[in-house]
């Protein structure tokens, strides 16, 4: 593994004008960002997290996140390159407040789902319960049931993992995140 390296800013991808509607979002605020994915618009691999985290510091200074810390550096280990990923995000705006998570989730998910039919990648993968639940369409599913396997989703080959700040927060998951992947790191070098 090369030590010396630094997780980064990914660029922002900009919105489709069709997604101008996001905005009715109950989330979204006059000073809300929204972040339709970061990264490669391009990538074969799109990798799902539940919302956008803090991008910038009480100054304004964009910094990377633990969140995207610990997401880079995993994916670092495994050898996948940046240009391989895009990041998006189930919820497009960072929640400030309170709010009705069902109603919300519900609103975003056609957004998102639309995002992945225009973007088509070879892979997806869903990090969290959040994501899996809304993704898979189960309340009742859950990382822990699901990872270590492959799903599919939208019609796409599919992995789950945690989340990376609940990796962050529970080192004892590392090896799990790692393992998955590493699972879809395998899969991906032989296409």
């Amino acid at each position: 593994m090369d030590s010396s390296f630094e997780p980064v800013i990914w660029p922002e991808d900009q919105w489709p004008k069709e997604a101008a509607g996001y905005k009715q979002c109950e989330i979204c605020t006059e000073k809300s960002r929204v972040i339709w994915g970061e990264g490669n618009p391009n990538a074969p691999i799109v990798i799902i997290l539940d919302n956008p985290g803090a991008r910038e510091d009480v100054d304004g200074k964009e910094y990377v996140c633990g969140t995207r810390q610990t997401l880079q550096t995993a994916l670092h280990r495994v050898n996948l390159a940046p240009g391989d990923v895009y990041l998006t995000y189930l919820l497009k705006c960072r929640p400030r407040s309170r709010y009705n998570k069902e109603e919300v989730r519900a609103f975003s998910k056609p957004f998102l789902i639309q995002q992945i039919q225009t973007m088509q990648p070879k892979f997806i993968v869903c990090l969290g319960d959040t994501v899996v639940q809304a993704m898979f369409g189960d309340q009742e599913a859950h990382v822990k049931n699901l990872r270590g396997s492959w799903h599919e989703v939208l019609g796409y080959p599919c992995i789950v993992s945690y989340h990376p700040l609940a990796v962050r927060r529970r080192p004892n998951l590392t090896r799990h995140f790692m393992e998955d992947l590493d699972m879809l790191a395998q899969e991906y070098s032989k296409r």
